[in-house]
């Protein structure tokens, strides 16, 4: 008994050694962390604090219902993005079922910033009501002393409730009753939609929002960016400057452009975003946009991804672009690939952006290493 026990802990220091010593990224396998069991962080983000990377996800269970949250916000750190440790949940799903965050809610894409002037870490996430489907579309919103959390839930609710966007039209501002009557993806249609229709159609209620990410700029200014007008158009709406609630000035990107899963970064003085097209759970070709603005107007740019299954976005969905922190203007472009009949079994997809003059591109590799910046340019 006693030397079974002595093998069985050798062999478990062992394993766990083995998982504390990636030199590599391979995207789309598996990941452990520092415990050996896999990570499990999706449609996340990252923040970089005091040498410390945090990687903010939901949490996914096994079977159907592993996309609704059973156990809320999960975190992991990490000082060299190749190895890391689980903090646990950091937000925690409530059992109270009156509780906005109730036990069988969806919590998607949760992402974090910290804000200089208050000292908390905020987190935006969008969130829909138990038992609802996906008709609440909101934006939620949570606060920490620490970036290990734990986070207190504080609200959630529509953006932009009774606020027009900027730059909208008067005319505009008036519902045509004849709107109700369009044939779904008519060419009349999707004039409306481009003119606002489901604008005006939220204007009381708030406005949609769905996938989101968050940006904070240079001047600490912080913005969420989410799919909104039923998925068809992304809206960008500035944030108060404690980051919990909207300054109300907003704007939308790409009117009836159907794009969700933002992700956003910053380079040479030009933002670009990522999206991808609406397919569900299914992958399709990613989309990339640049302006001189973050409020535009954004150009569209193309696919991103070069090679093979490049029309999938290598069988992935964008969720973030994290900044390398010791390199210049450098970064890596992360996705999931979603796992619907069983979530818990989703992966990852890290993958280093590369630029065409002013295009990003996003070539596919089987394992890499952050010595891959030394190359870009």
């Amino acid at each position: 008994m006693k030397l079974s026990y002595t093998i069985a802990l050798f062999f478990s220091l062992i394993t766990t050694a083995v998982f504390s010593q990636y030199n590599a990224f391979v995207p789309g396998k598996g990941w452990k962390d520092t415990d050996g069991m896999p990570i499990n962080a999706h449609g996340g983000g990252i923040v970089f604090m005091h040498g410390v990377y945090y990687w903010y996800g939901e949490f996914k269970t096994a079977g159907r219902g592993g996309n609704t949250a059973l156990k809320g916000v999960s975190c992991y750190s990490s000082k060299d993005l190749y190895n890391w440790n689980n903090e646990g949940i950091v937000l925690k799903v409530e059992e109270n079922p009156n509780s906005e965050i109730t036990k069988g809610c969806v919590i998607e894409r949760p992402k974090v910033v910290y804000n200089k002037k208050t000292g908390k870490y905020v987190m935006w996430f969008h969130l829909e009501l138990k038992g609802q489907g996906y008709d609440a579309a909101r934006a939620a919103v949570a606060i920490s002393d620490n970036p290990k959390g734990p986070f207190q839930f504080i609200k959630s609710f529509r953006p932009n409730k009774g606020v027009w966007p900027i730059g909208f039209k008067d005319e505009f501002k008036i519902t045509s009753s004849a709107e109700s009557n369009l044939t779904p993806w008519s060419p009349e249609w999707i004039t409306a939609v481009k003119n606002g229709m489901f604008v005006r159609r939220d204007y009381d209620k708030g406005q949609m929002s769905r996938d989101m990410t968050l940006y904070v700029d240079e001047d600490q200014k912080a913005y969420l960016i989410h799919s909104a007008e039923e998925n068809l158009t992304l809206h960008i709406s500035e944030l108060t400057d404690d980051y919990t609630d909207f300054s109300e000035k907003w704007n939308r990107i790409e009117p009836a452009g159907h794009n969700e899963a933002p992700a956003i970064f910053k380079k040479d003085g030009i933002y670009y975003m990522i999206t991808s097209g609406c397919t569900g759970w299914d992958p399709n070709a990613a989309r990339s946009f640049k302006s001189k603005s973050i409020w535009g107007p954004w150009e569209v740019l193309g696919n991103p991804c070069v090679g093979k299954d490049a029309s999938l976005t290598f069988y992935s969905q964008s969720t973030f672009i994290l900044p390398i922190q010791g390199k210049k203007e450098q970064f890596i472009f992360m996705a999931d690939r979603w796992k619907p009949d069983n979530p818990i079994d989703g992966t990852y997809v890290w993958l280093p952006i590369k630029f065409n003059k002013e295009k990003p591109v996003l070539e596919w590799f089987d394992k890499w290493n952050l010595e891959v910046f030394n190359q870009i340019n």
